[in-house]
């Protein structure tokens, strides 16, 4: 399938890439940067304060499942830019986004417990946290591309339920089969006699 030996035609540029728009369920890992803000909230020392006076979550993303199991994206998540709040906006809404794709709320979901369900007491509870993910590519400091992660699949999108292997979707475990005794006791709603009730 491959070129020959000579003919490097067929090499791609960059093999690492996860192909922009890949759903995927990933966990997160904080690299820790030792930088805390009580007043923020940002305790643990998770954070890191950039050179710039940014301040951000070291994100590292190991993808759990499918074809790319295994592979780790590399995202800052921001808190804070001396730039400006979109830096920080967008940090607020991955995590947002986060939450409720671990949790499986949908987006739209305004009730007490959906929103109990996107506090969290620290940055320890995103720590470890299992969601699906968008994978993007976006580009790092020396204009090389690199895969990244923008945005998190909440319960809304169709391939939610698939890619995090939700339970609460009861069409997709197939526990009849296992059983073929099964069909014959769903017969008798629909009022015709079955063997054994005769």
């Amino acid at each position: 399938m491959s070129g020959s030996w000579n003919d490097f035609n067929d090499a791609q540029s960059n093999t690492n890439l996860i192909p922009k728009g890949t759903l995927a369920k990933v966990r997160l890992s904080i690299r820790p940067g030792g930088f805390n803000d009580p007043a923020q909230g940002w305790t643990g020392g998770y954070a890191t304060r950039g050179t710039t006076g940014s301040v951000y979550l070291s994100g590292e993303f190991t993808v759990l499942e499918g074809s790319y199991a295994r592979r780790k994206v590399f995202t800052l998540i921001g808190l804070y830019s001396p730039k400006g709040p979109d830096w920080g906006n967008m940090g607020r809404s991955l995590i947002r986004g986060m939450l409720n794709s671990a949790r499986g709320i949908s987006d739209k979901d305004t009730s007490a417990q959906a929103q109990a369900a996107r506090r969290i007491s620290g940055f320890a509870d995103l720590d470890g946290l299992e969601f699906v993910a968008k994978i993007d590519i976006g580009t790092d400091t020396n204009g090389e591309e690199k895969n990244e992660i923008r945005a998190a699949v909440t319960p809304d999108h169709k391939d939610y339920p698939a890619i995090m292997g939700t339970t609460g979707v009861a069409p997709s475990p197939p526990a009849p089969p296992s059983q073929p005794s099964m069909p014959q006791s769903s017969t008798p709603k629909s009022g015709t006699r079955p063997s054994w009730a005769q």
